[in-house]
Formats: structure tokens, sequence, C-alpha cells
């Protein structure tokens, strides 16, 4: 096994932390893989009542961790829909595909960490340049392998999501 290899704590003043997106999406950058050694990436999603948060897809070398702060949440893992709610923890395998949102007539606050760490900061900017329409959506295409990012459909999510 490897262990990551830092030299100091990482802290992140929440009035420090670059926050992407807007209303009805929202993401705080907290810690990328290059700031813990490749240990961890992690954000905070604030996502309005039933807002989408990331479509289906999955990592082939990272689990990936939601805990719900506050509010309730959608989430997809392998072919199952969770509903979770503030204080609930799920956490996904490497390879299986997930999904998250807002429940339905929710707001959501989501702590995501995904480990071992990939680079998340430039993945989630690019995001936002789809949605400010200065890239295609396409272009996400191009950079899955660079950011262990693997977009899949599933019929279970798009039911849960279309009542």
């Amino acid at each position: 096994m490897t262990v990551p290899s830092f030299d100091d704590s990482v802290v992140v003043r929440a009035a420090g932390a670059e926050v992407i997106g807007r209303t009805p999406t929202t993401i705080r950058l907290l810690a990328d893989s290059v700031a813990t050694g490749g240990a961890l990436s992690t954000v905070q999603a604030s996502l309005a009542t039933g807002a989408n948060g990331a479509a289906p897809h999955h990592h082939a070398g990272s689990a990936e961790l939601f805990y719900v702060l506050d509010g309730s949440a959608q989430l997809l893992s392998g072919e199952q829909v969770v509903t979770a709610n503030r204080g609930d923890l799920v956490v996904v395998p490497p390879g299986m595909t997930h999904a998250f949102a807002a429940a339905p007539g929710r707001d959501a606050e989501i702590l995501i960490v995904i480990a071992p760490g990939v680079e998340r900061f430039e993945y989630f900017r690019h995001l936002e340049r789809i949605a400010y329409r200065k890239v295609p959506r396409e272009s996400l295409l191009e950079v899955q392998d660079l950011y262990d990012t693997w977009f899949e459909r599933s019929q279970a999510w798009d039911a849960a999501r279309a009542t």
C-alpha cells in the first residue's frame, strides 16, 4: 500500500475556499489531491430545492464518500437510489456508478470526499465553463481519463429523478 505524503496539516478557512457555480448548484473547493499528497480530494456541494448535482458516472481508481451535512439528498449507488438525510453517510466503491442531487422538494448540503484523491478542482472549473457556455458539454468526454470520471447512463437514476 502506498502511504500518501504531505508535509503539514491542510487547513482551509471557509472565507478562503473557492466557490464554483451559482444557485441552484454550487461547489466549495476544500482540498485537492495535490494538497493532501494524493490521500483525498474534498468539496462541499450546496444544492437548492431538487437541484441536480452530478450525472451518473464512476471512478475507476477511487471510492467516493457522501456525508449529508443538512437537508436531504438522492444518491445513486449502483442500481439503488438512496435518499440520505442530515447525518447520513454513503460510500461508493471504485468502479460503481453513482450520482447525486437534492431530494425532490428539499435542499441539500453534502460533504464529498474522493479517496485516493484525484485532481478535482480543475474538473469543477471545467464544469463551470460548461455552465457558462464557454466550452461545449461534449468537452467532458475528452477529460474523462484525466479526472477519472467516466459518464454512464442509469435507468434507475432517470426514473428516480423523473418523479
